[in-house]
């Protein structure tokens, strides 16, 4: 990408999963899962990778494959809360930009990683950038898993959201589920670019209303006011790693890739 402004990658990886312990070094194709994260992660065109871990494991093994990490809070009740370590005992100056890439990412587009960073570059209003893609199923529309975002005209989340969002009344109206044709629905991409600066006031501000009927970290920067700018791609991501199924269906991907 042109003029791709200089940024750092934190991937935040804490060892607790509920759904599949033990995840961040669940091996694909002869690499712990949170390696291949960092390896998408340098091949973005980020300055720094890091990752930062609340387990010496993770650590160990990420140095092990030439990356840097970082052993942090076992306490953070956020990614975000992590992030914000991280910076400090980095010592980033305020105005550095931080991507924060989720572990359990092993086939993110590097090219996603860089654009969000440079929506966030471009947009000095914004505190936050992040990403979404087109929702044209009823199943992706409808599925509380699936985080719905909707955006004003300038490209500014308005509201996360688990429900269908935005509501087409007239086609909902005999209580079918369908996604109406062009719908302007969006599901969220969990990837966000920060300046340091943010991350710092982050864990000093009060959990939302929405944020905790919802469970979206996100919408307590937007209860606080702070603008989030939201990158639109045109296809949805690779798939990520919460089960033990995803995890089986990564490992195929990575197979045939090879």
């Amino acid at each position: 990408m042109a003029d791709l402004p200089a940024f750092i990658a934190i991937i935040p990886a804490r060892a607790a999963s509920t759904r599949l312990p033990g995840k961040m070094l669940a091996d694909i194709g002869g690499e712990p899962m949170v390696v291949r994260v960092a390896r998408q992660a340098q091949a973005s065109g980020a300055a720094r990778v890091l990752v930062a871990t609340d387990d010496a494991a993770i650590r160990d093994a990420v140095r092990a494959h030439g990356f840097e990490s970082l052993l942090t809070r076992a306490d953070h009740p956020t990614g975000t809360d992590r992030l914000a370590e991280a910076c400090d005992a980095l010592e980033l100056d305020d105005t550095q930009l931080v991507v924060n890439v989720q572990g359990d990412e092993p086939l993110i587009d590097p090219a996603l990683i860089a654009q969000v960073a440079h929506t966030l570059d471009r947009h000095a209003a914004a505190a936050i950038a992040t990403a979404a893609h087109p929702i044209d199923t009823a199943e992706e529309l409808f599925n509380p898993n699936f985080v719905k975002v909707v955006c004003g005209a300038d490209g500014h989340a308005l509201y996360f959201s688990r429900a269908p969002i935005p509501w087409a009344r007239d086609a909902l109206a005999a209580g079918e589920r369908v996604c109406a044709p062009g719908l302007p629905a969006m599901r969220h991409i969990g990837l966000y670019a920060y300046r340091v600066g943010f991350l710092r006031r982050f864990p000093s501000l009060p959990q939302g209303r929405l944020e905790k009927w919802e469970s979206l970290e996100q919408l307590r920067a937007l209860e606080h006011g702070y603008a989030i700018q939201v990158h639109v791609t045109p296809q949805a991501p690779a798939p990520g790693v919460d089960t033990q199924a995803d995890l089986e269906l990564v490992r195929r991907l990575v197979a045939e890739r090879s």
